[in-house]
């Protein structure tokens, strides 16, 4: 940026991760619905959590971000991208990468080839907040 900025950014390579109801499960306790994060989601969050810690020093605090997913598949099954998301985005903030998915005002998803056993690259850019605009906006920009 011309003003001097220096905006953060960083590239994760993270394994493949569990379905998003393979990770959360919802039980009924007494009245009141619980949702439980499962072993296999367990497992999954702990090992993102020891790559992050081993390779990876750059923390988002407060940041406004920018986020692309790509994503490539063990194989030809169908699925849902935004599924495979809430996973991937949770497992980086539970690796404390950033403090909440609250701070993600762009996110884009990008499914290629299959790549055996799967991988999921997740690009995080730091922003400039974009002032508040209305849609009509947003749209003439596309």
């Amino acid at each position: 940026m011309g003003d001097g900025v220096e905006l953060k950014n960083e590239i994760f390579f993270l394994p493949w991760p569990p379905s998003v109801n393979s990770v959360y499960r919802m039980f009924v306790m007494g009245k009141v619905p619980r949702m439980i994060i499962s072993k296999q989601g367990r497992e999954y969050f702990s090992k993102v959590a020891g790559l992050v810690k081993e390779l990876y020093r750059i923390r988002f605090e407060k940041a406004r971000l920018k986020v692309r997913i790509i994503v490539y598949p063990p194989d030809r099954r169908r699925r849902d991208l935004d599924n495979l998301g809430k996973v991937t985005l949770d497992s980086l903030q539970k690796a404390g990468i950033y403090r909440d998915d609250e701070q993600i005002d762009e996110l884009i998803f990008l499914r290629c080839e299959v790549r055996k056993p799967g991988e999921v690259v997740v690009t995080i850019e730091e922003i400039v907040p974009h002032e508040t605009k209305n849609a009509k906006d947003v749209e003439k920009q596309d």
